[in-house]
Formats: C-alpha cells, sequence, structure tokens
C-alpha cells in the first residue's frame, strides 16, 4: 500500500436529490420555465432548465407541519404572478410567486375537501369545486364568496371558464357523465352536455369558441356545437382518456400542418401516446411515434394523467403516471426536456463520461435515468419491459439487467446527450441481479441470476446494424451453475482475469474468466452476501452480508483477513477507497460508515438516508461520491477532509495568537482586556484568576463595566464559569461577584440565557452553604469583638 496516499476523515452533504414530484396537480407557467408540482402535499418550482434545487412554496417547513396543513390542490393564475392553494384547514391561500409569500388567506366555505381550483382568464377571479359537488366563485382580492354554484353529482373534477368572460359561463363536471355550464352571476345552470357514459376527464374550446371537445373515461371524444349542446362527431377512441387540448389551426405537429376551418383535439390516456384527431371527419390526423411513457399496465389505468400546450413556446408538456414530466417541440415533437419527478426506490448508480459528468440511474421501473450531473436534467430510456436491477459501465459502453431475464449493452454519446441500445442478451431464465463489465479490455462481461447460474458474454469490437427492430445478440460465452441459492452479486477483478460472486447461500466464490473454474470458496457469513468487491492495488476480496459484517479476504489462501463490525443491520453495499486503504460502506439503517482497513475503526458515520442504501458510486478520483436507496433520495457527498484540516489548524494558530495576547494582557495587569479574551478562548481558570486580581486590586466598578460591554455569548459564558466557580468555598467570593453582576443583566433585560432555571438550580444550594458559613463567621467574629471590648478596661488597670 502506498503510504503516502491521504486518507479521507470527513465527507458531508454537498447536494440532496429529492422528489419533486409525487403525485397530484401540476401547473406550467406561461413563459415555459417552470412547473409547480405538488409533492407530499406541498409545493415545489422546479426549473425546466436546471433541477438542481427546486424551490419550496413559503418558508421552510417540517415534514410534520406540512403534514399537518398538506395542500389538496393549487392553481397558477395566467400571468403567473399569483398562487391560490387549498389546504387541508380549509384555509385558502394567495401566494405572491415571485417572493413566495402570503398575500391573502380565507376560509373555504366548502363542506370537505377542494378537489379543484383555476383562475379565470382575466386572473380576477377563482373558482374551487369540493367533494360537497359544489362550485364556488371567489373574489380573491376581497376574499368573498360571490356565489355557490350546485348542480354536479359527487366529487367536482372538472373546472372550466368560457374563454369568453363576458358570457359569464363555467363549464363543470362531477363523478357522473353529464358536462354542466353555469351562469355564474345567475347561480343556475343553463346548459347541459349528456353524451359520455363514465366520468368525464377533459374540456376544451376552439378559437371561435362555437365548439366545445370533451374526453372520458369512457373511450370516446365528442365535439359539441356550444350553442345548441347537440352532439356533433362522437368518435371512440378505444383508450381511456385522462386530457384533451384543442389545438390552433394553422399549427404545425410533427411535421403535419393543421388546415383551417376544422377542429383539431390532442388527446391521452392509457396508451401514453399523444394522439391529433380531426374532429369533424373522425380521422387521426398524428400519432407519437416517440412515446416516452409506457402504456397501463391494466384497461382503464393511467398512463398520461395531465397534458399542457404552450402556444407561445411552441411546445406540449406531459405529465405520466409515474411522475415523469416530458416537454416536446409540437413542430417536431422531440423531446426537449425529461424532468423526473420521483424516482421511487432508487438500486443501483454508476457515471459515466468525461470528468464523470453523467449519472445512470436504475429505480423501480423499467426504464432507467440518465442524468446531467451539472443541471439534473434527465433522459428516461426504454428497452426492458420488467424492473431495471442492475448498471455497469466503461469507458465505452453501459450494460444494464432487469427481471425481464435479459441483458442490454447500451452506447452513449456524451455531445448529443443520447443512449441507444446496441445489443441485447437472452440466455437467462430468471431475474439478472447483476452485470458487471470488464474495466481493461472492454470485451467481455458477467451476470449472474436468481436462475443461480454465472454467465460470460462477449462483447465484439463492432455490431451489425439492426435488422428491423430486432437487435443483435450477445454471445454468450460460458455459463456454469454458480451456487445453491439466487446470486445477489458480481465482481470482476482489476486485472480481468478472476470473477467473484455472492449468494444467499451465504458463500462467496471466486472464478477464473477463461473457463469458469472454481478457484476457491469463501465461507464465513453467517447470512447472504450482498457486495463483493477486488481491492484496487492487494490480493484481497471484500465481501459484506446481511449478518452486519464487512469481511476481508486474502486471495492466496482463501482465508479472512478482517471481519469489521460496526453496523446494526444489513450491510447492502461497500466500496474501496485511497487505494484500498480505506472502505466506505452502506447499510440497511440509512448509515454510510467511512473505515480505515489499517486500524478496523469506524472514521465517520454518516445518517442522511431514512432507509435502505442500495447504490453507492464513486467518482475517479474519490472527491465525491453518490448515494441512493429505498427513500428516493440521491445525496451527492463531498471530501473535505483538506478543509476541515485547514480549518483545524487555522483555528489552532488563532488560539495560540490569542493566548499568547492573555498571557501579555495580565503580565501588563490590563485585566478587563484579558477577561473578554480569556471567555472567547473559554478559559475558566485564567478568567478566575482575573476576577481574582480585580478584587484585589478594587475594580469592581470597572469590572461592572466590562461585563456589560459584553456579547450575550459571553455573559454565558461567564455565568457558566461562575457556577462551576461556585462549587468550591475558595472561590465563593469571585463567583458570587461575577454572579451578582450577571443577575444584575438579566434584571435590566441586557442579558438572555437559555437554560436559566438550570443554571440556579446549580447554584442554589452552594450559594446557600456559603451564606451559612460566612454567617457562622460574622457571628464568631461578633463574639471575639465583644470579647476584646469586655477585656480593654481591665487591661489598663494592669498596665
Amino acid at each position: 500500500m502506498n503510504s503516502k496516499v491521504k486518507l479521507k476523515e470527513v465527507y458531508e452533504v454537498q447536494s440532496e436529490y429529492k422528489a419533486f414530484y409525487t403525485g397530484g396537480t401540476v401547473c406550467w407557467t406561461n413563459d415555459g420555465q417552470q412547473f409547480l408540482c405538488q409533492n407530499n402535499g406541498a409545493i415545489w418550482i422546479v426549473s425546466v432548465e436546471n433541477q438542481n434545487e427546486p424551490i419550496t412554496l413559503g418558508e421552510q417547513q417540517t415534514e410534520d407541519e406540512i403534514q399537518e396543513d398538506i395542500i389538496f390542490t393549487f392553481a397558477i393564475n395566467g400571468a403567473g404572478t399569483r398562487i391560490v392553494s387549498a389546504h387541508r384547514s380549509s384555509l385558502y391561500k394567495l401566494w405572491d410567486q415571485e417572493t413566495r409569500t402570503v398575500l391573502k388567506m380565507w376560509k373555504s366555505s366548502h363542506q370537505g375537501p377542494t378537489t379543484k381550483l383555476i383562475f379565470s382568464p382575466d386572473d380576477e377571479l377563482v373558482a374551487s369545486g369540493g367533494s360537497d359537488s359544489t362550485i364556488r366563485i371567489w373574489d380573491p382580492s376581497k376574499q368573498v364568496c360571490l356565489g355557490t354554484l350546485r348542480g354536479c353529482t359527487g366529487v367536482v373534477n372538472l373546472i372550466v371558464f368560457h374563454p369568453d368572460m363576458a358570457t359569464k359561463i363555467i363549464i363543470a363536471a362531477g363523478d357522473d357523465d353529464k358536462i354542466l355550464a353555469f351562469d355564474y352571476l345567475e347561480r343556475r345552470v343553463i346548459k347541459t352536455f349528456a353524451g359520455h357514459f363514465s366520468r368525464v376527464t377533459g374540456v376544451s374550446f376552439s378559437e371561435d369558441h362555437q365548439y366545445m371537445v370533451s374526453s372520458g373515461r369512457d373511450k370516446i371524444l365528442i365535439l359539441w356545437n356550444f350553442d345548441t349542446q347537440e352532439a356533433v362527431k362522437t368518435i371512440p377512441v378505444y383508450e381511456a382518456l385522462e386530457a384533451v387540448i384543442v389545438l390552433p389551426n394553422g399549427t404545425r405537429i410533427g411535421g403535419v400542418k393543421l388546415e383551417e376551418n376544422y377542429v383539431y383535439a390532442a388527446c391521452a390516456g392509457e396508451e401514453g401516446v399523444i394522439k391529433v384527431w380531426e374532429m369533424t371527419e373522425a380521422r387521426i390526423v398524428y400519432k407519437q411515434t416517440n412515446a416516452l411513457v409506457e402504456r397501463a399496465a391494466e384497461e382503464g389505468g393511467l398512463a398520461i394523467s395531465q397534458l399542457f400546450y404552450n402556444q407561445s413556446l411552441g411546445q406540449m408538456a406531459i405529465v405520466s403516471a409515474d411522475h415523469n414530466i416530458l416537454v416536446h417541440d409540437i413542430a417536431t415533437f422531440e423531446c426537449v426536456h425529461q424532468l423526473a419527478g420521483f424516482s421511487d426506490e432508487i438500486l443501483d448508480i454508476v457515471l459515466l463520461g468525461k470528468r464523470d459528468r453523467y449519472l445512470a440511474m436504475a429505480t423501480n421501473s423499467n426504464n432507467f435515468k440518465i442524468y446531467d450531473t451539472t443541471t439534473m436534467s434527465c433522459q428516461l430510456v426504454q428497452g426492458h419491459t420488467d424492473i431495471v436491477l442492475s448498471l455497469s459501465t466503461n469507458d465505452r459502453y453501459l450494460i444494464s439487467s432487469s427481471k425481464d431475464h435479459s441483458i442490454r449493452l447500451w452506447r452513449f454519446d456524451e455531445e448529443q446527450f443520447k443512449i441507444t441500445c446496441v445489443a441485447v442478451g437472452l440466455k437467462h431464465t430468471n431475474a439478472v441481479g447483476c452485470v458487471a463489465m470488464s474495466k481493461i479490455s472492454g470485451n467481455f462481461c458477467v451476470s449472474v441470476s436468481q436462475d443461480k447460474c454465472l454467465k460470460t458474454w462477449k462483447i465484439p469490437k463492432t455490431f451489425p446494424a439492426p435488422d428491423g427492430e430486432e437487435l443483435p445478440r450477445l454471445q454468450c460465452s460460458l455459463t456454469e451453475l454458480a451456487h445453491d441459492k439466487d446470486i445477489n452479486c458480481v465482481c470482476i477483478s482489476p486485472n480481468d482475469r478472476l470473477v467473484a460472486t455472492g449468494s444467499q447461500d451465504k458463500t462467496a466464490k471466486l472464478w477464473d474468466v477463461s473457463n469458469l473454474a472454481v478457484v476457491g470458496v469463501f465461507r464465513g457469513h453467517r447470512r447472504g452476501i450482498w457486495a463483493v468487491r477486488f481491492s484496487p492495488v492487494d490480493q484481497i476480496l471484500l465481501t459484506n452480508a446481511a449478518d452486519c459484517c464487512i469481511k476481508l479476504w486474502s486471495l492466496t489462501d482463501m482465508t479472512c483477513l478482517k471481519s469489521l463490525e460496526g453496523h446494526d443491520s444489513s450491510v447492502l453495499r461497500v466500496e474501496f477507497l485511497s487505494n484500498g486503504m480505506q472502505l466506505l460502506s452502506a447499510g440497511a439503517d440509512g448509515l454510510l460508515k467511512l473505515w480505515s482497513i489499517k486500524t478496523s475503526e469506524c472514521v465517520q458515520t454518516m445518517d442522511k438516508h431514512d432507509s435502505r442504501i442500495w447504490a453507492l458510486c464513486l467518482t475517479r478520483d474519490e472527491s465525491a461520491f453518490y448515494s441512493g436507496g429505498s427513500d428516493s433520495k440521491m445525496i451527492k457527498w463531498h471530501d473535505v477532509t483538506e478543509s476541515k484540516r485547514k480549518e483545524e489548524s487555522d483555528q489552532r494558530k488563532q488560539m495560540l495568537l490569542e493566548e499568547q495576547e492573555l498571557n501579555n494582557l495580565l503580565s501588563e495587569k490590563k485585566l478587563l482586556k484579558a477577561l473578554r479574551l480569556s471567555l472567547n478562548l473559554n478559559r475558566p481558570l485564567s478568567t478566575l484568576k482575573i476576577i481574582n486580581e480585580v478584587i484585589k486590586s478594587q475594580e469592581q466598578a470597572g469590572l461592572v463595566d466590562t461585563v456589560r460591554k459584553l456579547s450575550n455569548d459571553h455573559k454565558e459564558t461567564l455565568l457558566v464559569h461562575a457556577v462551576e466557580w461556585n462549587t468550591n468555598s475558595r472561590n465563593c467570593r469571585p463567583a458570587q461577584l461575577a454572579l451578582h453582576i450577571l443577575m444584575q443583566e438579566i434584571l435590566a433585560g441586557r442579558f438572555e440565557v437559555s437554560e436559566l432555571n438550570k443554571h440556579l438550580e446549580a447554584s442554589l444550594p452552594y450559594t446557600e452553604r456559603h451564606f451559612k458559613r460566612l454567617t457562622g463567621y460574622m457571628t464568631d467574629l461578633k463574639f471575639v469583638e465583644f470579647s476584646l471590648r469586655c477585656m480593654q478596661p481591665h487591661a489598663c488597670k494592669m498596665e
């Protein structure tokens, strides 16, 4: 081992990437720069261009405070300056979007939760729909209800203002199949549109306001003549729809120009694909071919939950059921932005690209994600048909394994931020739990599966062009029935000659890459092994298991060299760092630990995760690492060892200078100046000597002025010291003097103590004892004086 390697001592959180959308309402600002998302009862504002630091609306609250008054729904006005939110406490709050502060607050009149909020087109009114089947019209500037509209059935799920505010009409739908049009000034139903057979999910008006298009869960689109209430056209679309938007004529979508004098409606639902229908002739003019949203698993399920159209930017945004937000350029329908709102359980993380700029993350999903770490912009990678379990990378490729019994090889283009699948391996018969790629040659990879098999795969230098939709197949060169139970992990040695596997059968095995012959078996763990790692410099294999232990094994004689115990739950992942001199481990209790192998001691424990940590990934220079787990948080930690050492060195230098200055002041008898410095250095003995010297020199008045000018922290330090001195009768006089001055400061309101009761309780018994002793001394002294007076006449006679 290289003794010159500087060991790590302290890692701190550099950034924390949490979920910003967990389901519910999403709003898109008119400038297209921000999304407002509902996240566990709060509103988060995320930038489309830079998703590094989403903003929470309002002051920073704890999770308990948020849960006490969660937000049910919200809306943003057309200008993007005001936000209105409905809370569990039956309050409505009007927010200023720029300052993110509450401007107004008023009580809701709904009997139950508010399910829908919307601003009028002129931003003057707010309409609210509740679970009590009523709609209320509000003037937010005066916080008054202008009217209550009744007629809906069940929960009000849909509210739309008529685009022409002069009509004073609002459209609403409940849990039934009817669409109602209200005159909100006269508070009555003026039109009823009955044509759907299930819940209505969307309503949109044509440019001339003559026609209205509605979508529903009954798998139909209906074109209505708004004036006559007649269903002009009913189109079966064969999928449950969640949203519909009428597109303006002349718009170019996906290379198709929408002609004049027709009504075009873009809709989305369970298929996860955007379709544009020409409503009068019932024909599809455009169907999305590059969908990044998977079809709903069940009939009638959700795939796309919301749809937005920004005419000024020429963009369309999709909110998927798995909490992703996708922004498409309407002309080409290419995806220009992808926002991953919620990652669920993070299973694996790998870094790729130059300077580790890009990060691939496998979550509890069929798609894995590629992030640009500078902006945290995301790209969903489709290909697998079941949950992706593991990722591995080298300088050329990235490989993924899945529950769909396959592995896939991907080529990544850094310049275009694009990843493409170049080959697929299909020889496993069960979920492929882990894959690893050779680092030096890059011409093979290994995989392990729940079918208990270890396989090696050849990676050719070039791949033939795909034949239609069929991808080239990876050639499986060797297969071995490796363990008696599920295999959890696999790792390739730094020289590409050995492979290690760890299994639920409590053993780890060492294999020769050339023929998959068993080189050695490691027994000693009491439970299943979760990970194996080769030391980067020594002939050492590391294993960690569910028995809370980390073991280091010699590859020469297969013996256990060390066993590190410190975790209180299963150790799920361990990585070598500092040239194999240190370890970084992650546990099922959410703790990360930094170990020194030489001393077998835990150097640091990091506690930021709330649950199991499945993923660890170090940067090449080991200056930072990423961790992710079942709490859906990814945290970036950076090494602050050098800065901490420098800070401690600077503090020691400063302390030495101040101590020298204190000694100089004491030697020069500048006691009152020395007092402040002694308190700053937290030196109880020096402070005691100074106050004793003050008492001897009769400078109590100067001491009072000096204490009065001290900061609150210095006064509290002096109080702590005085309480401590007060326990010794020898120091009772300086202690009582300091306590007296400080009590005067407290009474005058110039000194605030955080734990005054605690200090008083500590000092009172000793003060009473000192008072009792001094009272006894005074009594004895008076008796001596009396005796002397009585003896004086007799002394004169004797003379």
